[in-house]
């Protein structure tokens, strides 16, 4: 199991908007450039990438959550 932390502190957010499916369901193949989430930190908005291969095992951060550097966001099996 590979965790996938936050590259800074700020809000993390599961969907590119409110009203869109998140970027990763459990189960989805995983590539090291797919964007899992995004960051917020004073109004902008910074993708987090995956940086590895698998099948996405879920998020561990609460979408809409205060997160900060190093904290896990999600995991890949």
């Amino acid at each position: 199991m590979k965790e996938i932390p936050s590259p800074l502190p700020g809000t993390f957010y599961h969907k590119p908007a409110p009203d869109q499916p998140p970027f990763k369901a459990n189960g989805d193949a995983v590539a090291p450039d797919d964007t899992i989430g995004l960051v917020e930190v004073m109004k902008t908005f910074i993708e987090v990438k995956a940086e590895v291969a698998g099948s996405f095992a879920g998020y561990v951060a609460q979408d809409s959550s205060p997160v900060q550097a190093g904290d896990t966001l999600a995991k890949v099996e």
